[in-house]
């Protein structure tokens, strides 16, 4: 049985598994269910059900193109601009919502940005929290994702490059202009940042 021993496979490996027996990639959604539902609530103001709708839809958009996938490629690249396609795809769709694309920040997220700062005294992180949120929701959405994915998602450039289809001279220039942004925005609420 092929779906023996797969924990130690590669995800290209299992790619290869999964077009000789499909329940192999239950492994690979199991692998990435968890980081890409983060992602999806990350970069959306989507509700868990609705995200966890777009994630079902980037995996069987995945499955559906196994075929195609290129194994010199990353895989993780490759499902993480599937589900950025999805979600974008799903906030045309539904951009008629009162409350616009407004971007999650959960309790990693900040924890990464206060762990990167020498933050003195007992700061409420929730206020921190909430101020954080309005920054973010405040960013263009294009600097917004491409600090989720680079300070967030510990994606690569090149990663970043594959997963928003841009040249990674691009993806610099974007990270760059992202952080510059959230500066001016930090400055604007009185936050002191270094981002």
């Amino acid at each position: 049985m092929i779906l023996e021993n797969t924990n130690n496979k590669t995800d290209n490996e299992l790619v290869e598994l999964t077009k000789k027996d499909p329940a192999v990639f239950g492994v690979l959604m199991e692998r990435y269910d968890g980081k890409l539902l983060t992602y999806i609530r990350r970069i959306s103001s989507v509700p868990n059900e609705e995200a966890e709708d777009i994630l079902q839809d980037s995996f069987l958009k995945a499955y559906q193109n196994l075929n195609n996938f290129d194994n010199n490629l990353s895989f993780s690249s490759w499902m993480y601009r599937i589900v950025h396609n999805e979600t974008v795809s799903h906030w045309r769709k539904d951009k008629s919502r009162p409350q616009g694309n407004i971007a999650h920040v959960d309790d990693e997220f900040l924890e990464r940005i206060v762990d990167t700062q020498d933050i003195v005294g007992d700061v409420d992180k929730e206020i921190l929290k909430k101020t954080l949120e309005d920054v973010m929701i405040d960013m263009d959405d294009k600097y917004r994702e491409i600090l989720i994915l680079k300070y967030i998602e510990d994606k690569s450039y090149d990663e970043i490059s594959d997963i928003l289809k841009k040249p990674p001279g691009t993806i610099a220039t974007h990270i760059s202009r992202a952080k510059k942004q959230f500066r001016e925005l930090c400055v604007q609420k009185d936050i002191n940042f270094l981002l």
